[in-house]
């Protein structure tokens, strides 16, 4: 949300009765806060034994307690007292919750197990019995008291923050900061917490109220503020041994506690229908690592793009599973290929083929638990995995970009978008908040966004779905990646849009040299963008080929009915559109021989039972196919076709 509609959410919040209530409550509570403590502290200190426990009266409104004093003074004075002491619980609870509730993200996954099973105990023990329990620790009084309700209330923060900060971590934007090598503790506070600060502040908000009828309950019990200092709780207390006598003694701060409790949720609930509360965290330091900046800037390690004839990427038995019960699930199976500078390379595929988990596992990106595991894998020379953890980041965050699906998901929408890039130079090249803040301007111009400067301040909701996408191919850019990993990087953009962000990636690959891998479902755009292509079903490579023989020289059953179900000008409208018949394969139980062949009209005995290799094509490529096309005069059965179904 931007600003002004902000401004807009919160005035029409206002207008609502719930909402105008709340601002009028609240307004009087904080007036009386801060003007009765000046104005009637004589009448509410006054001892008159003259009037001792006297009912209501001209001169004292509510009558007066066992001392003579004004029942009315001492209620509003100890407004002051009495909201100090919540508020002040209530920012520890907070902040104590909040840090318990995102450890699971900072910490491994055992680590994080065990934390989540302590908030789990701490919900399910009364908030009330756990804080009167403190309180006998920490002592009575006010310190005391703050300390137990504070530490009482943290555990509601944290299971209430727990599963917000989770679902915020499996985010893109939180993928690409980890890709970046952006240590853990400063993605929880610049990337994690920022995306839950509105319930948060909103939970906050209501707990005011729970924290004034805590601190009421112990000040009443005894525990909480002592004489002669008093709070609302500390006068029920004294007034109501003498209630039949003088009922507004003890009713008076009674009603205090529910008018200033209800002031704050009905707060909340106004906050709650405003969208939009911006959380920047502009004070946080870059993590700057001294160990892996060398001296003139550069981060130590960082793949060298123009390496002697070298592969890009060298990827050799690339492997990607996931727990289960009945054992592990494979969806990427030995998956081996070489990218080079300068090239772009398609890796097409029906959805579930393992295109993206492919792209993660190169990234390190796999979600948990799922893990990734490979004979060789190379960026630039480097083996990603012998080298120690933070120099592993270091590198992938210097030579590798990562081109989401969803632009939007990608960009943190509690972060302006300057500032998003600016964090790949703080983080790797060691570069000062201006310095970074400038380089992400000339790559926003780079990426032929109009206005840099401003769009740079603004938040990427403000951005339509092209420059959100071009702003993503910009923060890939801040360094000089050797290899681009664009994931359908067009989806959902107009035809001019996607146009656009196909020339950016062309233009990265031609001037800086990089390596780029479009994973995208369009086979035109692919054959049309590409040097070579990679085929995948089943989670492996069943066919290596030259772009350029795609549309009618590809050698497997699967890649030609890839091709024949693309809809073009020419085909009859009168017919229906091709497909492929049949379902992918299940990774869970995959088909032995052929993960192809109960789809495929060629498919024999020896197909299901036989794995194909990948071997030399008459396309001049690699294909992993029993039957594959033998020249340009062999042709498969069409899309649609009787039988066992469309090559595919």
């Amino acid at each position: 949300m931007t600003p002004d509609r902000q401004r807009s959410a919160w005035a029409g919040a206002l207008r609502t009765p719930t909402g105008a209530a709340a601002a009028v409550l609240l307004v009087l509570v904080a007036l009386v806060a801060i003007v009765a403590p000046v104005a009637l502290h004589g009448a509410a200190s006054r001892v008159d034994v003259a009037a001792v426990n006297k009912g209501v009266s001209a001169s004292h409104w509510l009558g007066t307690d066992g001392l003579g004093r004004d029942v009315l003074a001492r209620t509003l004075v100890a407004t002051r007292l009495s909201l100090e002491l919540a508020l002040l619980a209530t920012a520890i609870g907070t902040v104590t919750g909040v840090a318990l509730g995102a450890l699971p993200t900072v910490l491994g996954r055992n680590a994080g197990r065990l934390v989540s099973g302590l908030i789990n105990l701490l919900v399910a023990f009364p908030g009330l019995l756990l804080a009167i329990f403190l309180v006998v620790i920490f002592g009575v009084g006010e310190r005391g008291a703050v300390l137990a309700i504070g530490l009482a209330s943290a555990p509601s923060f944290a299971r209430f923050t727990e599963p917000l900060a989770a679902s915020v971590a499996h985010s893109d934007y939180v993928a690409a900061a980890r890709l970046l090598g952006v240590r853990r503790h400063r993605i929880t506070t610049r990337h994690v917490l920022p995306n839950v600060a509105e319930p948060l502040l909103i939970l906050a908000t209501i707990a005011v109220g729970s924290a004034l009828l805590a601190f009421a309950g112990l000040s009443f019990l005894g525990f909480g503020v002592q004489p002669p200092a008093y709070d609302w709780g500390q006068m029920l207390n004294s007034g109501l041994p003498d209630i039949y006598i003088n009922p507004a003694a003890a009713l008076a701060p009674g009603i205090a506690v529910v008018i200033a409790g209800v002031a704050f949720n009905f707060f909340g609930e106004a906050a709650a229908s405003v969208a939009g509360v911006r959380v920047e965290q502009k004070w946080i330091v870059p993590h700057r690592r001294a160990d892996l900046t060398a001296r003139d800037g550069q981060p130590a390690g960082t793949p060298d793009v123009g390496a002697a004839g070298a592969p890009v990427l060298r990827v050799d038995g690339l492997t990607v599973a996931f727990p289960s019960p009945a054992g592990p699930v494979t969806p990427v199976t030995d998956v081996s290929f070489d990218l080079d500078a300068g090239q772009i390379t398609g890796l097409v595929g029906e959805s579930g083929s393992g295109k993206s988990l492919t792209a993660a596992g190169i990234g390190g990106l796999v979600p948990h638990p799922g893990t990734a595991w490979a004979r060789r894998l190379e960026l630039a020379g480097i083996e990603l995995q012998q080298l120690p953890e933070a120099r592993r980041k270091a590198v992938l965050g210097t030579g590798l970009a990562t081109v989401f699906q969803d632009p939007m998901s990608a960009l943190n929408p509690a972060l302006r978008v300057g500032g998003q890039l600016a964090e790949v130079g703080e983080v790797h090249y060691g570069m000062t908040r201006r310095a970074a803040l400038k380089r992400a301007v000339e790559r926003l111009h780079a990426v032929r966004i109009s206005a840099p400067e401003r769009r740079a301040r603004q938040y990427p909701q403000e951005f339509s779905g092209g420059m959100r996408q071009r702003a993503v191919i910009g923060m890939g850019l801040m360094g000089e990646p050797a290899l681009i990993l664009a994931d359908e990087p067009t989806t959902g953009l107009d035809v001019a849009v996607q146009r656009q962000v196909l020339d950016l990636l062309r233009q990265a690959c031609t001037d800086r040299r990089a390596a780029v891998l479009l994973i995208s479902h369009d086979i035109s755009v692919v054959a049309t963008l590409a040097r070579r292509v990679l085929v995948m079903y089943g989670g492996r490579i069943v066919e290596d080929l030259p772009a350029r023989s795609l549309l009618a020289g590809a050698a497997h059953p699967y890649t030609r009915a890839l091709v024949a179900s693309v809809p073009d000008m020419a085909a009859d409208r009168g017919q229906p559109l091709a497909t492929i018949p049949g379902r992918p394969p299940d990774p869970a139980a995959p088909p032995s021989g052929c993960a192809f062949h109960p789809r495929c009209p060629l498919a024999d005995a020896r197909c299901g039972t036989e794995r194909p290799s990948l071997e030399p094509s008459p396309s001049g490529g690699r294909v992993a196919c029993w039957h594959p096309r033998l020249s340009a005069g062999h042709k498969a059965p069409a899309a649609g076709s009787a039988g066992k179904g469309v090559p595919g």
